[in-house]
């Protein structure tokens, strides 16, 4: 089995200051411009009437596949996502696909003084200026934790067709509104029907990664890990969130394997402490437990701990420089019997003396 552990560089984190602008405009063609602007008008009308409780309609079958969370920068973390779309409902080349992130966390009520004076003239006056406030604020864009679009290629015979996007925002819960609609043709055929649109909504706890605790990102199994020649630009990142620095993860989706699979799995460690050369003393543990029928589970097997210390670290290893800790396993499932499993990664902090557990649940199938 392939081990993976050791360090991640700080421009991982760099690529995940992500923006809030709406991405697709092509500035180079202006007719296509004004066509996606109106497409993003209507995307966003859409997406209002969803918000305000009106019942959505689902014409391209998405569907909500999993999302994953890192730490990012700037008190943030990132939220890599992944949806599907029957490809086969698409009429045209191209889907476009909004994503609003709204925050659920109630705004924190304004501090009074319990011993200042109250003065009626400047209270009224404050009043004043509050009315004249809202006013103004009626014409302005509601401010999103979140928002952005892309316009997907759609292959013929594709399907169903899965995308990829992130976003980025502080710890909290979030209700997520998503839109994938056929564009509108510019002229349209005389009784045609109007573009398919799907809507949905789906709730997402992003957990803090900057408390000070101990703590990991999500566990991603991945059905592959790819070097990547060069970091990718922003708007290829923006097209896979899930590339890495230097690697990129694909996902699966898929909790069920056939024995001539592997189980590979990643994921960060965050906050451990520091010896006095600024290093950890992190041990990470794999353990595996058959689930049986009517039965309690029992212990299958495990693998070797991962050490992440001084001595197995690189030399230069620094977190306060945003050196990340990386571990990951690659077992390969050739002598698990048929059945259902669940996987428990075991992370100890050795210099503060605490333990977390992540789990991964799975099935092994003859093919």
């Amino acid at each position: 089995m392939a081990h993976r552990a050791g360090v991640l560089a700080l421009s991982v984190l760099v690529l995940f200051a992500s923006s809030n602008a709406l991405l697709g405009q092509n500035k180079d063609d202006k007719k296509k411009d004004e066509a996606q602007k109106k497409e993003i008008a209507n995307i966003v009308k859409i997406v209002d009437d969803l918000a305000a409780g009106q019942p959505p309609a689902n014409d391209l079958s998405l569907s909500w596949l999993r999302e994953d969370v890192l730490k990012a920068q700037g008190s943030k973390e990132y939220v890599p996502f992944t949806v599907q779309v029957d490809s086969s409902k698409v009429a045209g080349p191209t889907v476009a696909f909004y994503w609003r992130v709204v925050s659920k966390n109630p705004a924190a009520p304004a501090a009074v003084d319990p011993n200042a004076k109250k003065d009626d003239k400047k209270d009224k006056d404050k009043d004043k200026d509050k009315d004249k406030d809202k006013d103004k604020d009626k014409g302005k864009k509601p401010d999103y934790a979140y928002e952005d679009i892309s316009f997907v290629p759609v292959t013929a015979g594709q399907s169903p067709i899965r995308i990829s996007r992130s976003f980025t925002v502080p710890a909290g819960n979030y209700d997520v509104f998503l839109v994938a609609k056929e564009p509108t043709p510019d002229k349209a055929a005389k009784n045609a029907p109007p573009p398919k649109v799907s809507a949905v909504k789906q709730s997402v706890n992003v957990p803090d990664f900057w408390n000070g605790e101990l703590a990991t990102s999500s566990v991603i199994v991945a059905a592959r890990i790819d070097p990547l020649p060069a970091p990718l630009t922003p708007q290829q990142q923006a097209d896979r969130p899930y590339a890495l620095g230097m690697m990129e993860i694909v996902p699966t989706f898929e909790t069920k394997f056939t024995k001539k699979a592997e189980l590979s799995t990643f994921m960060l460690i965050y906050n451990p402490k520091v010896d006095s050369a600024n290093k950890p003393d992190v041990s990470v543990e794999y353990n595996f437990y058959q689930r049986l029928a009517g039965a309690p589970e029992k212990f299958f097997n495990k693998t070797n701990p991962q050490n992440l210390n001084g001595q197995t670290l690189p030399p230069n290893f620094d977190l306060a420089a945003g050196h990340q800790l990386q571990s990951g396993q690659a077992v390969p499932l050739a002598s698990f019997p048929e059945g259902d499993y669940r996987l428990e990664i075991k992370v100890t902090d050795k210099i503060a003396n605490k333990t977390l557990t992540r789990e991964i649940n799975f099935t092994v199938s003859p093919s």
